[in-house]
C-alpha cells in the first residue's frame, strides 16, 4: 500500500491508439510529453484543469508501457490532487490503468486517502471501427483515510466517516459503443475520431452505507492521440495544450 493523492478526469482522461500498430508513436507514450485538459462544470464554465505528464516508457515481451504523472488544478490554479499510474500498448491495442479514470468529484473527496488497488485497464482496441463495442471495465481499490471525511460518491450524501475509518470504491464501464466518427477541433488542434458512449457507475462503501451513482457519459477518441473531449451531466473536457 502506497500513499497518493487519486487524480480524476470528468469520465475519462487522455488516452490514444495509433493506426499503425506502431506503439511508440502513441501520444502518452512519447517521454516528457505534457499534456493540459481544460474541465468545465455542467454549465460550460471552466471549473479546472487537469495536467498529464509522461514520465517513464519502456518495453518488454512486446508491450510498451508509459508511467504517467497528473495533477488536477481548480479554478484559481490551485493543486488539487496529483496521481501516478500506468499505461501499456500491445500490437496497436492502448490500456489505461482505470485509477486515472475517477470522475473527477472523487479527488477532492479522497484525494488523502491512503489507497491499495490492484491496476484494471480499460482497452480500446487498434482496429476499432463505428459499430464496434470495447471491452467493459471495472476495478476496486480500499481508501484508509486518517481523519474523518465524506462517507458518499458523488452527487448522492452519506454520513461522514468516522477518524480513522476505511472505504471501498467500485467503478464499472459498460455498453461502450462507437456510434459515429466526427472532426472534432480544440484549441490544441482538429482531429477526425470515434465517438463513443458508454455508462459508468461509481459506488462508495463506509461501513454498512454504500450509494452507488450511474451515469452516461460520451468522448470523441482520436487514434495515436487519445481523448479529444468528454461530456456527461456533470460536466465536459477537452484536450487544450500539447507540449
Amino acid at each position: 500500500m502506497r500513499k497518493y493523492q487519486i487524480a480524476c478526469f470528468l469520465a475519462f482522461a487522455v488516452l490514444g491508439t495509433a493506426q499503425a500498430q506502431d506503439c511508440n508513436q502513441f501520444l502518452l507514450l512519447q517521454k516528457d510529453k505534457t499534456i493540459e485538459v481544460s474541465i468545465y462544470d455542467k454549465k460550460g464554465q471552466p471549473s479546472g484543469k487537469q495536467v498529464y505528464t509522461i514520465k517513464d516508457v519502456s518495453s518488454s515481451g512486446g508491450t510498451v508501457t508509459g508511467t504517467i504523472n497528473s495533477e488536477q488544478f481548480d479554478k484559481n490554479s490551485n493543486s488539487k490532487a496529483k496521481a501516478t499510474s500506468t499505461i501499456q500498448c500491445s500490437g496497436g491495442e492502448f490500456r489505461m490503468d482505470m485509477k486515472l479514470m475517477l470522475p473527477q468529484q472523487q479527488a477532492e473527496k479522497y484525494g488523502d486517502a491512503e489507497v491499495n488497488a490492484k491496476s484494471s485497464f480499460l482497452s480500446y482496441p487498434g482496429n476499432m471501427k463505428v459499430g464496434d463495442g470495447p471491452p467493459d471495465g471495472s476495478f476496486t481499490m480500499d481508501l484508509s483515510h486518517s481523519g474523518g471525511g465524506p462517507g458518499g460518491p458523488p452527487g448522492a450524501g452519506g454520513p461522514p466517516g468516522p477518524p480513522g475509518f476505511k472505504q471501498s470504491l467500485t467503478m464499472t464501464i459498460s455498453d461502450r459503443k462507437v456510434i459515429a466518427q466526427e472532426s472534432v477541433t480544440t484549441t490544441a488542434g482538429t482531429w477526425n475520431c470515434f465517438k463513443i458512449t458508454y455508462k459508468c457507475k461509481v459506488g462508495v462503501k463506509t461501513g454498512p452505507f454504500s450509494i452507488p451513482v450511474t451515469f452516461e457519459g460520451t468522448e470523441w477518441y482520436a487514434p495515436g492521440l487519445g481523448i479529444v473531449k468528454t461530456e456527461s451531466k456533470y460536466g465536459s473536457t477537452a484536450i487544450t495544450s500539447i507540449k
